[in-house]
């Protein structure tokens, strides 16, 4: 019973997303983001560009329709006549509707970019026949996003009504006298009256969009989340199975030591502490510029470094501070320390002595 408990809480996502997992999610264009930051922000841009440049698209419009109807009792109704004139309309509505277009993409694009960064991904559009799942599509209407949703467009709804309610009652004496003055002054009043409300509606979409953006993020961040065995799994996937990679190390170690041994043989003198250190030393006068370390090793290492010198009858000396010296500051295929080959040059001239005397002897 206690083994099946622990194993249901590994199992719940408790963790933080890992950077790998965040990584993984970002390619399959998974990320904290709202739409209605997208469509605050390019509503609000574009409302900035009407209040600058409204008055030139109202003369723009103005005098495209000025020009048409002055034109239209003398129009051809011919058929390159109607092409014609259809080329010319398309042009000039591109030419009063390309601030506004070029804001808004602009909008659009910074938008997205500071949510998300740069990401493109084909993941999202690809076809997946667990979404035609009706099950699947039922869980998704009645869930608890589907009532975040609904209860953050009844609340847009309501704001933005609420604005534009107060706009309109305040301007309610002004909007009165319209009927009192030109066509002209009239427009351009409710014109005004207009980009005030969109102006006042925008900055509250901005600041839902903002509340929206922080509950999106914190939607994201509980989806992604991880249990205990999911990083587990993680980390062998990326890492390798724990076990096996010990597994491998010890293998490594094993090689590296039969190389070492392998080594000994070649030695000139092994020095020893005796009991607990063992130091093997090579030096060949025409090849190197000092004496270098083969092999070394403590206690069960040095018992078989001096079994195998032993073996190849090469001299071992007893030397305790310099054996640990050694040790701790060297390693296998490095060449003694400046400071030590007074102390090593003393001891290679009583072994070669030692040889002459044997070689001499026979």
């Amino acid at each position: 019973m206690q083994k099946l408990n622990l194993q249901f809480f590994s199992q719940e996502k408790t963790e933080k997303a890992t950077p790998k997992k965040r990584e993984d999610t970002r390619k399959k264009g998974q990320t904290a983001k709202s739409a209605d930051v997208n469509a605050a922000v390019i509503l609000f841009v574009s409302v900035l560009v009407l209040s600058f440049a409204g008055s030139w698209m109202g003369v723009k419009m103005l005098h495209v329709m000025k020009d048409r109807f002055s034109k239209g009792l003398l129009f051809d109704l011919s058929a390159n006549a109607v092409q014609k004139l259809f080329t010319e309309l398309l042009y000039e509505a591109a030419v009063i509707a390309a601030p506004m277009l070029a804001a808004a993409f602009i909008a659009a694009l910074f938008s997205n970019y500071v949510q998300v960064g740069f990401l493109f991904s084909t993941e999202a559009i690809q076809m997946k026949l667990e979404r035609l799942d009706p099950i699947q599509g039922f869980k998704r209407i009645y869930s608890v996003r589907a009532i975040v949703e609904l209860a953050k467009s009844m609340l847009k709804i309501a704001l933005v009504g609420a604005v534009t309610f107060y706009f309109l009652y305040d301007a309610r004496e002004e909007l009165g006298r319209l009927a009192l003055v030109d066509l002209g002054e009239a427009l351009s009043a409710i014109g005004g009256l207009v980009l005030k409300m969109m102006f006042a509606a925008s900055i509250v979409l901005l600041f839902l969009s903002l509340l929206d953006y922080m509950y999106q993020k914190f939607d994201f961040e509980k989806n992604i989340r991880m249990s205990k065995q999911d990083i587990k799994d993680e980390y062998k996937k990326s890492e390798g199975d724990p076990k096996i990679k010990s597994k491998i190390k010890e293998k490594q170690r094993q090689m590296a030591m039969r190389r070492m041994m392998q080594e000994v043989p070649k030695a000139d003198v092994i020095i020893t502490n005796p009991t607990h250190y063992a130091i093997a030393l090579q030096y060949d006068g025409s090849k190197m510029e000092a004496p270098v370390i083969v092999a070394k090793g403590v206690d069960l290492v040095a018992q078989r470094i001096k079994e195998i010198a032993k073996e190849h009858k090469i001299t071992t000396v007893e030397n305790k501070p310099l054996a640990r010296t050694l040790y701790s500051r060297t390693e296998i295929g490095d060449r003694i320390p400046e400071d030590l080959f007074k102390a090593v040059a003393e001891i290679l001239a009583y072994v070669y002595r030692i040889k002459r005397k044997a070689t001499a002897g026979k």
